[in-house]
């Protein structure tokens, strides 16, 4: 027998009260506070959860997580970091190609998504490699990727940069006859070779070497007019200067068809935090300038960036814990996104609850091409994929404690606001109170499609 959950006084978007029903994976009813009816047949598995004050928001969906499996296993599983991202308030996450090997055969994109049916926390979509071994020279199995049981729709090379125009143009043309988007990492390689930081003030006051903005927004300038050349979809992976936003505001008021991201942390973190010589603040993109914090956060509230992803990276201690220079770029950040959003936009009074559904669930579940069955709205008959958080909560963070297998988080004793409650999964519990539930093998399997 299924379990029948009742949302007691959730606050579906953060608006008025109402007790919220989920029963066979979607949800059944919703009513005045304390006037939901039980189906009878359920009535024998029913779960009332106390969610006054708590705010219910569509499952969160992540277009940019890295789940290293297979070939990284020692950092991070497919299992460990679909609990990470239940644990953070997601029901579908995009795995990144930069396995071993790399995801760019059918095979490897099919091996993913079996994982992810069978650790069931999670919908796992598989990112697609734009080229073979991420190599840049030729293209990979775009077309066998997307015709696979993963289905793939979004192809990127991220972690490097599709650097050359031809191929770039090739992949934009390409990924059109099925609908699928090229989600390129803006990096210029010549421009940042050696690079360790955002080129500035502080990179010459520490001497580290620089990463300028020009770097990222001369492929996103270029990117966007091919975008317009050919007719395709393009998505910009973690932008993160005040130049990259403007060209993106310039491209979309054009008519371009090109979508853009903001992780977490830089909406939030500086390139002053280079100064400690911290690795943990390693990240690519570089941490940027409080203006283009400022920057990004303006263009993610006005609908300039379309969507905040979290660019979850998890990395051993040996790979991190190191000096600057032989340290690994990225950090973790499934299980701190929803904080940060809360923190910078809603907490400013920037955004609402409802503009957070919007860019941490609906805009990426739609430009993913998984909209059918996640980023649906909180009504009756929708699936049952849903968050609910607890706005006036707090907890510092502690990296060693998080579900992911990694403790590379920039946030580790930071006070955060906030706290992921439960998270369904097609009605199914995989948190309750906080922590993450017992996931039977395969509870997801036919949903990740």
């Amino acid at each position: 027998m299924t379990t029948t959950y009742v949302l007691r006084g959730a606050r579906p978007l953060g608006g008025e009260p109402a007790d919220v029903v989920l029963s066979g994976g979607v949800i059944t009813e919703i009513a005045a506070p304390g006037a939901a009816a039980v189906p009878d047949d359920a009535a024998a598995d029913v779960v009332e959860i106390d969610a006054a004050d708590h705010v219910l928001l569509p499952g969160l969906v992540d277009l940019h997580t890295h789940l290293r499996e297979p070939g990284r296993e020692d950092a991070e599983t497919v299992a460990s970091g679909t609990r990470a991202a239940a644990a953070g308030g997601f029901t579908a996450v995009h795995a990144m190609a930069n396995t071993s090997p790399v995801a760019d055969t059918a095979g490897v994109v099919e091996q993913v998504w079996r994982l992810g049916q069978e650790a069931g926390w999670v919908d796992v979509h598989p990112v697609g490699a734009v080229t073979v071994g991420l190599g840049g020279e030729r293209l990979a199995e775009l077309g066998a990727m997307a015709d696979s049981a993963a289905r793939v729709r979004v192809f990127s090379d991220d972690g490097k940069c599709v650097h050359d125009p031809i191929l770039m143009r090739r992949a934009l043309e390409y990924v059109k006859a099925f609908d699928g988007v090229v989600a390129q990492h803006a990096q210029e390689p010549r421009l940042t070779d050696g690079a360790q930081m955002n080129e500035g003030v502080v990179s010459a006051e520490i001497g580290l070497a620089g990463w300028p903005a020009v770097a990222e927004e001369a492929i996103i300038a270029r990117d966007v007019l091919l975008a317009e050349h050919v007719g395709s979809r393009l998505h910009v992976c973690h932008l993160s200067t005040a130049g990259s936003v403007e060209i993106i505001r310039w491209a979309k008021g054009r008519g371009i068809d090109v979508t853009a991201e903001v992780t977490p942390h830089h909406l939030i973190l500086t390139d002053e935090l280079a100064r400690t010589y911290d690795p943990t603040y390693k990240v690519n993109p570089p941490l940027r300038t409080a203006k283009d914090v400022e920057a990004v956060r303006a263009g993610l509230a006005d609908g300039t960036i379309d969507i905040v992803a979290t660019d979850h990276a998890p990395h051993t201690r040996e790979d991190k814990d190191c000096e600057w220079g032989a340290a690994a770029f990225g950090m973790t950040g499934l299980e701190t996104a929803l904080a940060v959003v809360q923190q910078t936009m809603v907490d400013t009074g920037r955004m609402t609850w409802a503009d957070v559904a919007r860019v941490l669930s609906a805009n990426p579940a739609r430009i993913g091409r998984i909209d059918a069955t996640q980023g649906r709205p909180v009504a009756v008959g929708e699936p049952a994929n849903l968050t609910l958080v607890d706005p006036a909560a707090t907890r510092t963070v502690d990296g060693a404690a998080q579900a992911t297998a990694s403790g590379n988080t920039p946030f580790a004793g930071r006070e955060l606001p906030g706290r992921v409650v439960a998270t369904f999964l097609r009605g199914r519990a995989t948190v309750l109170d906080g922590a993450p539930v017992a996931a039977p093998a395969g509870a997801t399997r036919g949903g990740a499609r």
